[in-house]
């Protein structure tokens, strides 16, 4: 009885470990993008099916967010940069020199890597995260920059994030 309660609780542990880290960073090994995650509609939607009507402009959302831990909205704005491993994110200007990274619900549907440029519009969650030094690193070896870039990166940063539901993409 005793193996089986300690077998489960440490199941139960990996589960929830492996939960927490859902959609921060990239696994090529776990989630592979596939033809039903990566086509999309006829729209140009991926994901939830979403509407452009009501979007932020992006370049707003963080004075919107200045009091708020986070917030469920819409946003729109141009894609500034896409994981080239697999498409697992993106980011787009903040319009302050910022920039802010939008990752996708549960590694559902991936962008395209060459879609940066176009326009985009998001449903999802707004928040402020502090990313490690490590994921960060991580993020910019998947965008492709060089080591020497990718070394230059030694602090965690607080930043605003999205995790999008439903993306739209729309022409360069």
């Amino acid at each position: 009885m005793k193996k089986t309660l300690s077998a489960f609780a440490l199941f139960l542990l990996i589960a929830i470990a492996s939960n927490a880290q859902n959609g921060k960073t990239c696994n090529p090994a776990k989630e592979k993008p596939t033809a039903k995650n990566t086509k999309a509609t006829a729209e140009g939607g991926y994901g939830l099916a979403i509407s452009k009507e009501g979007a932020t402009d992006v370049k707003l959302l963080e004075g919107k967010m200045e009091n708020e831990k986070e917030s469920f909205v819409k946003i729109t704005g141009k894609v500034v940069e896409v994981c080239q491993v697999k498409g697992c994110w993106m980011t787009t200007d903040l319009g302050n020199g910022k920039t802010m990274r939008i990752r996708f619900k549960d590694y559902g549907f991936f962008m395209p890597k060459d879609c940066g440029g176009q326009t985009f519009y998001a449903q999802g969650i707004a928040s402020w995260i502090e990313t490690s030094i490590a994921e960060l690193r991580h993020y910019a070896e998947d965008a492709g920059k060089s080591k020497a870039e990718i070394e230059k990166i030694n602090a965690p940063e607080k930043a605003l994030t999205f995790l999008a539901e439903g993306v739209i993409l729309g022409k360069k």
